[in-house]
């Protein structure tokens, strides 16, 4: 998906503005400067297409630690987005910040809207007239405090979105596997990848980060071509130090976006962390195949028993996503990486498995028959009428019922436990929606 960022000075009203756009309180909003430090990011939809806006933190020139130069900021911002907005305090007019910042975004040639912000009535309209100063083209007056004009600038920002040729972005080849490389930082992916397609194709490092931005990689293996993505290491937020690392962030749910397969690779020292939930829930969220990968198991201590205490560390701790094949390996030997193309295409056959209607029907048959099923405050038992596969990648189904706002989470999750044990959904999410009728 394309990106969009909001940059410019402190307290110009981006995070208010960034809450308008994104249509919910998400940044936290004050009168003091500089309140912004870390990017936020958040998905939308605009008329039919879906891109990410970003809220940067206040460019400014005071001399904190915490403060990144203009030019840097400005640059992985033009360099790392397909839209920019420029926003400025009409109350306060251009400044030589403002200044400065127009300059270095005119010497690039992506899209730059130019968001003067508080024109809170018509009156204040006249506002607008200094931004053409800048040199830019598209100018609009917004009030983000009251909601004035986003729609129109939403317009604006759509109209400029990129297709996905303009992107870059392949068309969908079902000859090709698209396998995405993800994990946090320094687990050994770029490794991992230079073993699959036998030659130093990403650069590896001791050093966490190493990898900043997505590189693909066609790779044929027994025939097979996959496309892997290697992917700059996810961290927390409060461990990025520059823009650069956020970016590298977004291009990672990017590159998840584009796979068919995500391969969570975790260190052999630290595994289900707090990141490593995150990741592998944004994978299932987005209806991907996901496998667990342990790396550096050759520097896992010798013990016959350390396999089953790992998997069982890990099925409890990630419990959410159970229905995930576990592999050892060690990029550095090459152990268990030989088992890995064969399972990416099995879980890519899952997330595309259709069940039979004779299937649906005994499921529903047997429901009906013998299970207990649940019942609202009033006494009112659900009842399941007919159960049909609405989709695949990943697979989906629509069980259609009398009520369903008698269907509990509890329940929610039986059936899906139901329809794993009727075929081989290893390695895919399932989705199950509930209609009256």
């Amino acid at each position: 998906m394309a990106i969009v960022t909001i940059v410019g000075r402190p307290n110009v009203g981006k995070s208010s503005l960034f809450n308008r756009m994104v249509g919910r309180r998400h940044a936290i909003v004050d009168d003091q400067p500089g309140v912004t430090r870390d990017r936020i990011y958040t998905e939308v939809e605009w008329k039919g297409r879906s891109f990410y806006i970003v809220d940067t933190g206040g460019l400014s020139k005071t001399g904190k630690d915490f403060d990144n130069s203009i030019h840097e900021q400005v640059k992985y911002a033009i360099d790392e987005s397909d839209v920019l907005l420029l926003v400025i305090d009409t109350k306060v007019g251009v400044t030589p910040l403002d200044e400065e910042i127009a300059l270095e975004m005119r010497k690039t040639k992506k899209p730059i809207i130019v968001v003067g912000n508080k024109v809170d009535d018509v009156v204040h309209e006249d506002r607008i007239h200094e931004l053409y100063t800048l040199g830019f083209d598209n100018v609009i007056g917004v009030s983000a405090e009251h909601g004035r004009n986003i729609d129109e600038l939403m317009d604006r920002v759509w109209e400029f979105l990129p297709t996905e040729v303009q992107q870059g972005r392949e068309e969908e080849d079902d000859s090709v596997i698209n396998l995405a490389l993800v994990g946090r930082p320094n687990v050994g992916k770029s490794s991992l990848l230079n073993y699959l397609s036998k030659e130093k194709r990403s650069l590896v490092s001791d050093i966490p980060g190493t990898t900043r931005d997505s590189v693909d990689t066609l790779v044929e293996i027994n025939g097979i071509n996959f496309r892997v993505i290697d992917t700059a290491g996810l961290r927390r937020k409060s461990r990025m130090d520059g823009s650069i690392e956020f970016y590298s962030m977004v291009r990672t749910l990017q590159a998840v976006d584009r796979c068919d397969v995500a391969v969570l690779i975790m260190e052999d020292s630290a595994i289900c962390t707090d990141q490593d939930k995150k990741i592998a829930n944004h994978v299932i969220e987005r209806g991907k195949g996901l496998i667990l990968v342990v790396n550096k198991w050759d520097k896992i201590p010798k013990d016959e028993k350390i396999g089953d205490i790992v998997k069982r560390k890990i099925r409890e701790e990630m419990a959410f996503c159970n229905f995930a094949p576990i592999l050892f390996t060690s990029a550095r030997t090459g152990r268990g990486i030989s088992k890995l193309p064969e399972l990416v295409l099995k879980v890519k056959k899952n997330r595309e498995r259709v069940l039979s209607e004779e299937k649906l029907f005994t499921l529903v048959h047997d429901l009906l028959a013998f299970e207990r099923l649940p019942s609202n405050s009033k006494g009112r038992k659900l009842e399941i009428r007919k159960c049909k596969q609405v989709g695949v990648k990943p697979p989906k189904f629509c069980f259609f019922v009398n009520d369903p706002g008698i269907v509990n989470q509890s329940f929610a999750r039986h059936i899906i436990n139901i329809l794993r044990k009727m075929d081989d959904f290893e390695g895919s999410p399932l989705r199950v929606v509930w209609k009256k009728g």
